[in-house]
């Protein structure tokens, strides 16, 4: 709400009408004289699509944050007639964002990796549940992005040590985010890898209660041909910085400053150099090429 009105945004009052997935028509209503639909109800498995139909329905851009890899792919393959921006919040936006910026003036690159140098994860009770969801719906197994395709398997993750800006940390090898299925959905890389600090893993696992927001570096390194391109974004409490991230889109989706149709990741439907300098009073960004 506060973002909203930051950016000179009246959002429609909580309770003014209440809806569910299930209800087309309850939907219809609940949008009636809205702008934007920017969707933070999870599990995305539910609600994104029935959102963007109702969306569809009254000519409205669509945002949403969805970190489910499923519910992301389940989007791009539905499709839109309205502009709609899956994932654009903290997992999913903001790699798609430095990634796309990272590889400007490049058509193809050979491999990305974005590490996410978390201090902890204290994860919400929305995000356990859009876990458990997206864990089911793939048999709890893991899923990774080689070879131009999204593959599940069930090895163990490595744990590795990656040099962050602000020192080394041991993360987890092949944590995939959302990032494998933005990504790939508009830039031309058959291989797309996240990393998570062992501290958030651990966190998300111990389902930690939530306290004091984390701090964050997220560090993406991008190659083609021997080269390497490297962009880092860093800041605090990556729910937070989810909000800017999402009301952002949606001043540039209201104000013609897009560049696609449909469904687009935020790379593909963004200036993403300009998009990541908007938020510089919420974020740091560096380009280190």
């Amino acid at each position: 709400m506060a973002e909203l009105e930051k950016r000179g945004f009246t959002p429609l009052p909580f309770g003014r009408a209440q809806a569910t997935a299930d209800d087309p028509a309850a939907l219809d209503r609940a949008l009636a004289g809205a702008d934007a639909v920017i969707n933070t109800a999870g599990p995305f498995a539910v609600t994104a699509l029935p959102l963007i139909a109702a969306a569809e329905r009254a000519g409205l851009p669509y945002v949403d944050v969805a970190a489910e890899i499923e519910a992301n792919a389940d989007t791009f393959a539905r499709g839109a007639s309205v502009p709609v921006v899956p994932a654009m919040a903290f997992f999913g936006g903001l790699a798609d964002l430095l990634v796309t910026a990272a590889m400007t003036g490049w058509t193809t690159a050979d491999e990305a990796h974005i590490a996410y140098g978390l201090s902890g994860w204290q994860p919400t009770a929305g995000t356990l549940t859009a876990g458990a969801v997206s864990r089911d719906r793939r048999g709890g197994r893991r899923v990774r992005f080689h070879d131009g395709a999204l593959a599940y398997h069930s090895a163990t993750p490595a744990t590795l040590t990656w040099d962050f800006v602000g020192g080394p940390r041991e993360v987890i090898g092949e944590f995939s985010m959302a990032d494998v299925v933005t990504i790939p959905s508009h830039l031309p890389i058959p291989s797309v890898t996240s990393y998570m600090s062992a501290a958030a893993a651990q966190g998300l696992q111990e389902a930690a209660r939530r306290r004091e927001p984390e701090t964050f570096e997220v560090d993406v390194r991008v190659r083609r041909a021997g080269e390497e391109r490297r962009w880092t974004a860093g800041g605090r409490d990556i729910y937070g910085v989810s909000a800017p991230l999402a009301v952002e889109a949606v001043a540039r989706l209201l104000t013609g400053r897009h560049r696609a149709a449909g469904v687009a990741s935020a790379g593909a439907m963004f200036d993403a150099a300009d998009f990541l300098r908007s938020l510089s009073g919420v974020i740091s960004v560096k380009d280190w090429s």
